[in-house]
C-alpha cells in the first residue's frame, strides 16, 4: 500500500498536471515527501523507499521541465501533528512498542527543535514554492523537520 498511495499516485497525478502546464509554459508542481526519504528507519522500509522515489522522481521531472517555465519540488515534512497522526498514531506506537506519547517523543527527540512540526509550517513553504519568489527553486526536496535531516 505505501508504494501505491505514495509514489503511483504521486507519478500519475504529476503526468496529468504536466500536460496544461506545458501547454501554457508555466506550473508548480508540489509534491509531498517526507524526512524519511532522506533518512531511513527500522520497521518503515516500504514508506522510506516510497518517500525516496517520490524525492527521485522530483528531481528528474525538475530536469524533463525546467525550460518549460515550470518548477518541482517535493517538501519534506517531519513529525507533524495532522489529524491523520492523532487518529492512526496510536496503533502505529503500539506496532512500535510503545505509547503514543512515547512515539511522539522519540520523534521529537531526533529533531532539532525537539517538537513536532506544525500544518502551518508545511503550508507556509507550499506557499513559497507556488509563488513567484519560488522561481528558482526547481528539483529540491525541502525539509520541513525542525532539524532531523541534516540536508
Amino acid at each position: 500500500q505505501a508504494m501505491k498511495w505514495n509514489i503511483y499516485a504521486t507519478f500519475w497525478a504529476t503526468r496529468r498536471a504536466l500536460k496544461p502546464m506545458i501547454a501554457q509554459k508555466w506550473g508548480r508542481v508540489i509534491n509531498i515527501s517526507s524526512t524519511e526519504g532522506k533518512m531511513g528507519k527500522p520497521t518503515f522500509a516500504p514508506y522510506t523507499i516510497a518517500k525516496h522515489g517520490i524525492n527521485g522522481m522530483t528531481k528528474a521531472v525538475a530536469q524533463e521541465v525546467g525550460t518549460s517555465g515550470i518548477t518541482v519540488n517535493a517538501i519534506c515534512p517531519g513529525l507533524i501533528l495532522t489529524d491523520l497522526i492523532m487518529e492512526s498514531g496510536p496503533a502505529t506506537a503500539e506496532g512500535l512498542g510503545m505509547t503514543f506519547d512515547e512515539m511522539i517523543d522519540m520523534f521529537s527527540q531526533e529533531s532539532a527543535l525537539k517538537r513536532p512540526g506544525k500544518v502551518e509550517e508545511v503550508a507556509a513553504m507550499a506557499v513559497l514554492l507556488a509563488s513567484e519568489a519560488g522561481a528558482g527553486i526547481t528539483g529540491a526536496t525541502l525539509s520541513v523537520d525542525g532539524g532531523t535531516a541534516q540536508y
